[in-house]
């Protein structure tokens, strides 16, 4: 096909088709492009006469792709994104003025730790700018971002879709947080004996401090896991349970005074924390202003810097 054979396409076909393929779902895909399930029925059938092929078929609830559906996916995708990151350059980008609205992937610890005041700061720089926050980890944010439920993640995250970009920001320390009324440090048999709070968002009351312990031939006792951050200090307070948390989460439960961080008696890897996006956004104006912003305000150097100003202000 040359380029004077692009006018045969309707290149909003293509979007349809992309948004099928992540979605396998003609309602979904309707939902996700804001068209009724007949237009997205019209669309297919125009893009199967196209290409002469079946592209999806259906199987119970689902759309399956043909083998030529994945065919088009891995040249039709690199090519989307370049069309638009050339579109996104022609747009300009004034946080004072501009009124985007951005859709944001948080884990729990960063919405709790750092949400409050990075939006304090969001707020000052883009007075008119909108964000919608949804919840992320590990095993949603790769979805999220191909579906364009999200156009930023940050969480610690293990993979991501082909297309995606990452930036690392800080390291996440692990650190154990416990009620004020403990003499003296905690040590490896205190750290076993007491209850335990694990905060899971999948539910998983076991985790990598559990594989950790097992390999020194130890264990804790869970009695309680909970999804979020929001009542932990409530829980800890006035009791003898521990819960290991991201060193940042600490810093922002003991500044509220009744409890203590202490290390973790034992060696535990540090995990990275990131943030995430689409390639099809990575020359977007607003978006390239909002992952800065993110970088700038949660890398660790940026954190120490404001705690060191933040305490010289108390002073």
């Amino acid at each position: 096909m040359n380029r004077n054979d692009l006018r045969k396409i309707d290149f909003s076909l293509l979007i349809v088709f992309e948004t099928l393929m992540h979605e396998r779902n003609l309602t979904r895909a309707g939902e996700k492009l804001f068209l009724c399930q007949s237009a997205i029925s019209a669309s297919l059938n125009r893009l199967r006469q196209f290409f002469d092929d079946p592209l999806f078929i259906r199987m119970g609830r689902s759309m399956e792709p043909t083998s030529r559906a994945f065919e088009i996916q891995l040249t039709l995708t690199p090519a989307l994104d370049t069309m638009a990151a050339a579109l996104s350059n022609m747009n300009e980008f004034d946080p004072l003025t501009n009124s985007n609205v951005f859709r944001i992937g948080l884990s729990d610890d960063i919405e709790y730790s750092f949400l409050p005041g990075l939006l304090r700061q969001l707020r000052m720089e883009a007075p008119q700018v909108s964000f919608v926050v949804r919840r992320t980890d590990h095993s949603l944010l790769a979805n999220q971002l191909a579906t364009g439920e999200v156009s930023l993640g940050v969480c610690h995250c293990r993979e991501l879709p082909a297309n995606a970009k990452r930036k690392f920001l800080r390291s996440i320390r692990p650190t154990v947080l416990s009620a004020n009324n403990m003499a003296g440090t905690l040590d490896l048999n205190e750290y076993c004996n007491r209850p335990h709070v694990s905060v899971s968002v999948n539910g998983e009351a076991s985790d990598y401090i559990d594989r950790a312990l097992g390999s020194l031939g130890r264990q804790r006792q869970i009695v309680l896991a909970v999804p979020q951050y929001s009542a932990l200090k409530s829980l800890l307070e006035d009791t003898q349970m521990l819960a290991v948390v991201p060193d940042y989460v600490a810093k922002a439960m003991t500044r509220q005074g009744g409890l203590r961080a202490d290390p973790v008696p034992m060696t535990l890897p540090d995990l990275d924390l990131s943030m995430s996006w689409s390639a099809t956004l990575d020359n977007d104006p607003g978006e390239r202003w909002l992952r800065s912003r993110f970088s700038h305000y949660l890398s660790e150097k940026s954190a120490t810097l404001l705690e060191i100003s933040t305490k010289k202000e108390a002073a």
